[in-house]
């Protein structure tokens, strides 16, 4: 077995506190008016992705459980289950679209928006009941957008940060 170094695990830590650092913002920003109630954009999925391409598969599940404990701490078991099951989701479903070498990371990031949203509805479906899907259309929708804006993000950081050498992508 691969012995992990204190490297990696800080820079696993470090992109773990950004990631609870914009779900925090993004908790203390109210609903846009225009989205249905507890539509977000996700901007700690930006950290998340940013694990994935800068650093390793693992070090991106490690910043998708460590959000979902927050979520649990800070708004329950529900929402840790949504945030967990969507999080790993979007995770195993943005690595095997970044497999796929001429889809960029706009792809990624609308698959990971995606995937993101159907698990937070899979959960959704067990605690309620059918009707729950009715609302996936406007989430799938809202992949895009949300997508889009975490994969922007990636671009524009990555480069930079892998310029000053913290990260050997």
């Amino acid at each position: 077995m691969k012995k992990l170094s204190t490297i990696k695990i800080t820079q696993t830590a470090m992109v773990s506190a950004v990631a609870l650092v914009l779900s925090y913002i993004e908790m203390s920003l109210p609903d846009l008016p225009f989205v249905l109630p507890g539509m977000k954009l996700g901007l700690s999925n930006i950290a998340t992705m940013f694990a994935l391409t800068a650093m390793s598969l693992p070090s991106a599940l490690v910043v998708c459980i460590v959000k979902a404990v927050f979520a649990l701490l800070m708004r329950g078991f529900t929402s840790f289950l949504m945030s967990l099951c969507g999080g790993l989701l979007s995770v195993f479903a943005m690595y095997l679209v970044m497999r796929f070498k001429h889809i960029g990371y706009v792809g990624v990031g609308v698959s990971g928006a995606f995937c993101h949203n159907l698990g937070q509805i899979l959960v959704a479906f067990a605690f309620t009941d059918s009707t729950v899907f009715a609302y996936f259309s406007v989430l799938g929708l809202a992949s895009i957008v949300t997508g889009t804006v975490t994969a922007l993000a990636v671009y524009i950081i990555l480069p930079k940060v892998l310029s000053i050498g913290l990260y050997d992508s």
